[in-house]
């Protein structure tokens, strides 16, 4: 069953509880703001910054670097395979590709759509909308191939499709553990192995993957979730040094908190959080400040008061589809780029604090002198048994034993 978000004074705070994890990392991790200066910062994707001190609108763009499509940098239409078109991210991408020009085949979950809803939802002639489910192998390749059929290429593969268990990890069961791996795992796997023959071929492909902060932080009611993403991001850099010669890229999109720009109908299928499936807690996580329950406060804390627009975001992933150098990974928001720094500041904090213990030879500068080594030396010399010492143990082999018991009595 999936909960809904509780009416007010029931269930959780309005709010996460943000200062209650930070407790959990070593360096803290609360929501801190970025740097708007910076034209890859979260902080641009936000409403309030759109716009510069002359009240006009700043249009989000990659770093020069990456050859963003512009002025400078015209690029052809492309056709997008998009898988996961019938989640939030999903249709606001797959809205920004058709406003551009671009030619999008729109994959719906195949147990939650059907053709006529995807056609209601994208009735556009540079549409073509067909159902998938990525845990399927063969439901891919025929995805796939309708592509080709229809538009001949593939320029572009987005897989924005995923699902979440949300409860402690002892509480999730082996099916739970196991469907979030087929499909946010193996369902990449398919997307990439099905499709990597005809981008070589091609000479050239493009894969925009949906990862999450998820991927690079352990949350605590996400556990097999958070172990989805790990695999996922490791798989993709591997990848990229395997396909490098064929000119096939790859970036990892990772959100923060993304806002649902278009309104939800209360006769929807599905919540704001749809993807996410929320445990009951078992008896030992029920407690309202448990940590396992960190993840259920915080995704029932999103809606209108998401940070991060969702059409921004796609404007941006649009733009990783026709820049010439995309990156290995964009976070997108203050929360992913902030709580991803904090992470890698731990890890290099604590790569510093232990690293004395992953040297095969202590630093010069740890030992006391040169003679406290010699000293060591021979003390580890003296400590080889004589060959008198020998001889007299054969003569008396009881001897050791004597010994032995004696020092246990005392």
């Amino acid at each position: 069953m999936k909960e809904r978000n509780p009416k007010e004074g029931e269930g959780p705070a309005d709010t996460p509880d943000f200062d209650s994890y930070s407790n959990l990392l070593p360096s803290g991790q609360n929501v801190p703001h970025s740097n708007a200066h910076d034209s890859m910062s979260p902080d641009f994707l936000k409403v309030e910054n759109t716009v510069n001190a002359d009240g006009k609108k700043i249009k989000l763009q990659l770093p020069l670097s990456c050859e963003p499509p512009g002025p400078n940098n015209k690029t052809k239409p492309k056709v997008w395979i998009i898988f996961g078109a019938s989640g939030h991210m999903g249709q606001s991408l797959t809205r920004a590709c058709l406003s551009k020009g671009d030619e999008v085949v729109a994959v719906g979950r195949i147990n939650e759509n059907t053709i006529e809803s995807m056609q209601t939802t994208f009735p556009h002639p540079n549409c073509f909308n067909a159902l998938c489910d990525v845990r399927v192998r063969e439901s891919v390749s025929t995805v796939i191939e309708q592509a080709l059929e229809k538009f001949k290429r593939i320029d572009v593969i987005a897989n924005c499709s995923g699902y979440g268990v949300i409860g402690a990890c002892e509480d999730q069961d082996e099916h739970e553990i196991r469907n979030q791996f087929e499909t946010n795992f193996m369902g990449t796997v398919h997307i990439i192995q099905l499709s990597l023959p005809y981008f070589r071929e091609q000479g050239a492909g493009r894969y925009l993957i949906f990862s999450s902060t998820s991927g690079a932080l352990g949350v605590p009611g996400l556990g097999p979730y958070c172990a989805t993403k790990y695999a996922v991001e490791g798989m993709i850099e591997a990848m990229l040094y395997e396909v490098d010669a064929f000119n096939i890229k790859a970036t990892l999109v990772e959100p923060g908190l993304v806002r649902r720009d278009e309104k939800e109908l209360a006769s929807g299928p599905l919540p704001t959080w749809g993807h996410f499936l929320i445990k009951p807690p078992s008896e030992p996580y029920s407690d309202p400040t448990s940590p396992a329950l960190h993840a259920k406060r915080m995704v029932q804390w999103l809606g209108d008061k998401q940070p991060t627009s969702a059409k921004k975001c796609a404007d941006l992933v649009w733009q990783l589809g026709h820049c010439s150098y995309p990156p290995l990974r964009l976070l997108l928001g203050s929360y992913a780029i902030e709580s991803i720094r904090d992470r890698l500041r731990s890890i290099i904090e604590e790569l510093e604090d232990w690293k004395h213990l992953h040297h095969p030879i202590a630093p010069v500068d740890e030992l006391d002198n040169e003679d406290d080594s010699d000293d060591a030396r021979d003390v580890d010399m003296s400590a080889k048994p004589k060959k008198e010492d020998r001889a007299a143990k054969r003569a008396a082999p009881n001897s050791s034993k004597v010994e032995s018991d004696a020092d246990s009595s005392s």
